[in-house]
């Protein structure tokens, strides 16, 4: 008579699950990990992260050989999951160029250039509500720049310094 033991190595979350679904989560896990990797230390050090997993990715660069680089971002892997993965996740892709939630991200502050650039005091008091960090005089002062500029048909170095001025302030309200 064959007897039948609980696998013990499964997480309570992970009953149910066939072996190919966990299977795929951990690979999502370890892509998480190597995108993690391509950071730079001040985007790292934006994301909430236990000391384990920041000791880690520090550590990979320093596996040369195929099999311990392997074996390395298996344990990244292994370290992603006690994580918030939707916050990184979130993270990753408002930096990453290529997804759809960095472009959105991009167009939010591209409507709110324009917006400014209309020169109208609603549109100005509806961002300074919603960016309280905001400087409006600074604010004012490039919107009449960039006016003066389209007017003079020159480059737009006002419109410029605008959108990075905005980019600043919705980049730090959302934590990047």
């Amino acid at each position: 008579m064959t007897e039948f033991h609980e696998d013990e190595s499964l997480e309570p979350s992970d009953e149910g699950k066939s072996k190919s679904q966990i299977k795929r989560e951990m690979d999502a896990l370890q892509e998480m990990g190597r995108r993690l990797l391509t950071l730079k230390p001040d985007q790292l050090s934006k994301l909430e992260l236990t000391d384990k997993l920041r000791l880690a990715l520090a550590e990979a660069p320093r596996h040369t050989a195929r099999g311990a680089l392997k074996r390395h971002m298996s344990f990244v892997g292994k370290l992603v999951r006690d994580q918030d993965t939707d916050a990184i996740q979130t993270y990753l892709d408002l930096i990453d160029s290529s997804t759809k939630e960095h472009a959105q991200h991009f167009h939010q502050m591209e409507r709110w250039r324009d917006r400014l650039l209309t020169g109208r005091a609603d549109e100005l008091e509806l961002f300074i509500i919603a960016y309280p960090a905001a400087d409006r005089q600074q604010i004012r002062h490039l919107v009449r720049q960039a006016t003066k500029e389209a007017e003079q048909n020159k480059a737009p170095a006002a419109s410029r310094k605008l959108f990075k001025m905005i980019r600043q302030l919705v980049d730090s309200a959302k934590g990047l």
